[in-house]
């Protein structure tokens, strides 16, 4: 298995997985000799696009005789352009990923295998329950799918569909199963939270969260990304009130522009993106706030640009992920006039980079010589185990005692290489 993409497509090869597993496969390293190799893909950057295409061929050298099977965002929009490598056998869009084995099983040697579905048409969840997901500290759960919301740059909702939430009592269901097993920290994800419940009767994200609030031995919650226009001040101070939800949010922000919002169908403006972190700033001690920025979107001129650079110098946010803005066929985006040259574009995000570094120095200086829970997910040498505090800072300790899946309590001593070395107390 290979992926690429968001969370919600690693949630979905964690299902593919236990699926191969439940019938009889044995799962190996994507580098390794393998009789099926499957690639969950993104379409989101001709990045990703690329990638796909270098993995499908390394693996065909791997094995001349193994069935490779394309699934995911990159075969739903352009299936025809997949079907179109020599290497691939099977495509398989964004839906009937939980039929993956009896698709690949089905196919005949010699002919390509494409079930690929009009997803606008779809109306329900498909469910994946995963019984056995790998590693023991950090679950990403899938509680909804698709989005009606149309960012002017975005493919996700042609690839995705309309929004179809998850039920509750599944989600409650799948979370108790991995609390069984072990795990302490839940991370809910989707591919736009904020629409969760569109298509239910009352049920909203903060249900989601409350419910597996409740369960026994899940001690942290997150959110993987949320749109801004969702952290009203009601919702804040009701996630606050829940005490196993983590002071780390990734706001979608984009841009510090609201001429550049509106071109890109954003709903929200720069100052309301600032009172949403100003809300969550009062609710949640020591939280981090980390964000999405793309930089050259069409038509963004050095003043819009300036304007977002000082949004973002003034709103001081912990991380910043910064693209390039990349065309995709079939948005708007694509279509628009004025598009930036490359080099402005890499000035630009050169410039944000820059800002995102001395952010994230400036708040982990911020903690030195404090106290902090961290949950240690592995060892990275002998004695030595990494993990994260509650806000996502990454921290690494010395033990002579194994805590890989274990909290411990940690004075916050030194910053190197961009992560805090901690002794434990």
């Amino acid at each position: 298995m290979f992926t690429l993409g968001c969370k919600v497509n690693q949630y979905e090869t964690n299902a593919m997985e236990d699926i191969f597993e439940k019938n009889g496969y044995e799962i190996v390293d994507p580098e390794e000799f393998a009789d099926i190799y499957v690639i969950n893909s993104c379409t989101v950057t001709h990045i990703s696009d690329r990638k796909s295409r270098q993995f499908l061929r390394r693996a065909k050298r791997t094995n001349p005789d193994s069935i490779i099977a394309v699934t995911g965002c990159y075969s739903q929009v352009a299936p025809d352009e997949v079907a179109k490598i020599e290497e691939v056998d099977v495509i398989v869009g964004t839906k009937d990923k939980s039929k993956i084995v009896q698709i690949i099983e089905g196919c005949t040697p010699g002919e390509k295998t494409v079930k690929v579905e009009n997803v606008m048409k779809l109306k329900t969840f498909e469910e994946m329950h995963i019984e056995h997901m790998r590693g023991k500290t950090r679950a990403f759960i899938k509680i909804q799918d698709g989005c009606n919301r149309f960012c002017s740059y975005c493919i996700i909702p042609y690839a995705r569909g309309g929004v179809r939430s998850r039920s509750i009592d599944n989600i409650v269901s799948e979370v108790r199963e991995l609390a069984r097993t072990g795990f302490k920290e839940i991370v809910l994800t989707g591919i736009n939270m904020a629409c969760y419940g569109d298509d239910l009767d009352g049920d909203r994200i903060i249900d989601v969260i409350r419910a597996v609030h409740e369960i026994d031995g899940i001690e942290r919650i997150r959110m993987s990304s949320v749109e801004p226009d969702m952290m009203s001040r009601e919702f804040v101070s009701q996630m606050a009130s829940l005490h196993k939800v983590c002071p780390h949010f990734h706001l979608s922000i984009q841009s510090g522009c609201d001429d550049t919002l509106k071109r890109m169908n954003r709903r929200y403006t720069a100052s309301e993106v600032m009172e949403a972190a100003n809300a969550l700033r009062e609710h949640f001690k020591d939280v981090a706030l980390t964000t999405d920025i793309i930089v050259g979107f069409p038509g963004e001129t050095d003043e819009e640009f300036e304007k977002t650079h000082e949004f973002l110098r003034e709103i001081e946010l912990f991380q910043m992920h910064i693209f390039k803005f990349s065309p995709r066929k079939g948005t708007p985006a694509a279509k628009m006039k004025e598009q930036i040259n490359p080099q402005i574009k890499s000035s630009r995000s050169e410039k944000l980079i820059a800002l995102s570094q001395v952010n994230t120095d400036r708040f982990m200086e911020n903690l030195m010589g404090r106290e902090a829970d961290v949950l240690f997910e592995k060892e990275i040498m002998p004695g030595i185990y990494e993990g994260h505090t509650s806000n996502y800072v990454k921290v690494v300790s010395r033990s002579s005692e194994n805590i890989e899946g274990i909290i411990k309590k940690v004075k916050l001593n030194e910053i190197k290489e961009g992560k805090i070395e901690g002794i434990l107390i």
